[in-house]
């Protein structure tokens, strides 16, 4: 490679922050072109940061999926995500604090001033515009928005729709700072297949389970072989009390075969193999206040 065009790419880490449910994920899969991130309705779907690499002509932008930053949280897996998701705002080029039209709410206030002295490049993304019909009230929430900080960019948006995703990418051309691409051109995760696997798989129970069960459950990834074309997933639903670990198998186990059909079908469409999973649920009192658990399920999210 020679020096003339080594000084032309640039790479750097951007951080996508907010309060949970304003579709920082959604946001990700859809510049990256491709689903990496899991996605709910529910507040607090994400868990950990994840890195999800965007690679297009001569910009390489990582992009660091954050946990909902949120108050009030009181166990050691809420702690955890609210540590992650600040820390990601200090190892990073540029931020990037995605707020929902409309709803504006003291959540989102106290993190713009949180982020008012740290000296980086922050951009206002303002999601979900497909929703508002009035386009004065938009006007008028810009303008408050451009008062709570010093933003280099205040973009409208919407991640689900796709609209005028595009102008995030060209803003970050200009922040971004030259240098060689840290990861490989094709590479889109750090996150490993165990981690990745064991997302999905949550994010269907989440789709399935219309209670507050979901934000007392996780999934850990006990076995993966890749096998004669096939693999074989054995997952391990964790759930906190026995009642929690009756409704998500469900009535003749109605449930845990729904998700597991959704999940599989999915996963086979990633992974391009036949997969076969295995799913079961166990019951771990408290285990989100157990250091040990959450670091299983915190593994997978480096590369294999």
């Amino acid at each position: 490679m020679s020096s003339d065009s080594v000084k032309k790419m640039q790479a750097g880490f951007v951080a996508i922050i907010g309060r949970p449910n304003v579709g920082k994920s959604t946001l990700l899969n859809k510049l990256l072109g491709q689903k990496i991130a899991i996605t709910s309705r529910k507040p607090q779907t994400t868990r950990h940061n994840l890195l999800g690499i965007y690679t297009e002509n001569n910009l390489q932008a990582i992009f660091i999926d954050t946990p909902g930053i949120h108050s009030g949280g009181k166990k050691q897996l809420n702690r955890q995500m609210n540590r992650a998701a600040r820390k990601s705002m200090i190892d990073t080029d540029v931020i990037i604090q995605v707020v929902e039209s409309g709803k504006m709410t003291a959540e989102d206030v106290k993190i713009m001033e949180q982020i008012v002295e740290i000296k980086l490049p922050k951009i206002c993304v303002i999601n979900k515009i497909d929703r508002i019909g009035n386009k004065e009230k938009l006007l008028s929430e810009i303008a408050e928005i451009a008062q709570k900080n010093s933003w280099q960019e205040i973009i409208p948006i919407s991640a689900e729709k796709g609209q005028n995703t595009d102008a995030i990418i060209k803003v970050l051309s200009a922040l971004l700072p030259q240098r060689e691409w840290i990861f490989p051109e094709d590479q889109i995760t750090t996150a490993g297949m165990r981690y990745l696997c064991a997302e999905l798989i949550r994010e269907k129970l989440f789709r399935y389970l219309h209670q507050e069960i979901p934000y007392e459950l996780g999934v850990i990834i006990e076995g993966y072989k890749e096998l004669n074309g096939m693999v074989k997933i054995d997952a391990n639903i964790i759930v906190e009390r026995e009642s929690q670990k009756a409704i998500v198998i469900g009535k003749n186990a109605s449930v845990l075969k729904a998700v597991g059909t959704a999940a599989r079908i999915e996963l086979e469409k990633e992974l391009e193999q036949k997969v076969l999973l295995k799913t079961f649920v166990s019951v771990k009192n408290n285990w989100r206040d157990n250091a040990e658990i959450i670091a299983n399920m915190n593994k997978g999210a480096e590369m294999d």
